[in-house]
């Protein structure tokens, strides 16, 4: 019973090692692929999560200014309130001054 009697036999060996290592091959090929897709699906994921947060942050932004723009009037208001009650004390302060003095 020996191994090699025909070169045939060497054929179906050399076939054999061609196909184990093209098997191989193909399933080291496989492997680094879904490592880049999946690499690619993380890259995607954190750049989906970065941009919604710059989303929630403009939003946010936008609306802080929204609502503080509605206080401007009221604030405004308070303001010339303020400078018109320092007004009218500065010229009582004058008056009695004034008067003390004749």
């Amino acid at each position: 019973m020996q191994l090699l009697q025909t070169s045939g036999d060497i054929l179906n060996i050399v076939k054999a090692a061609v196909y184990l290592f093209v098997g191989i091959f193909f399933a080291v090929f496989i492997y680094y692929l879904s490592m880049m897709m999946r690499q690619i699906f993380l890259a995607t994921k954190e750049m989906r999560e970065r941009i919604h947060k710059v989303d929630s942050l403009i939003t946010a932004i936008k609306e802080k200014i929204e609502h503080s723009a509605s206080y401007l009037l009221l604030i405004g208001e308070g303001v010339k309130k303020l400078a018109e009650l320092a007004l009218k004390y500065w010229e009582k302060d004058k008056e009695k001054k004034g008067k003390s003095k004749i």
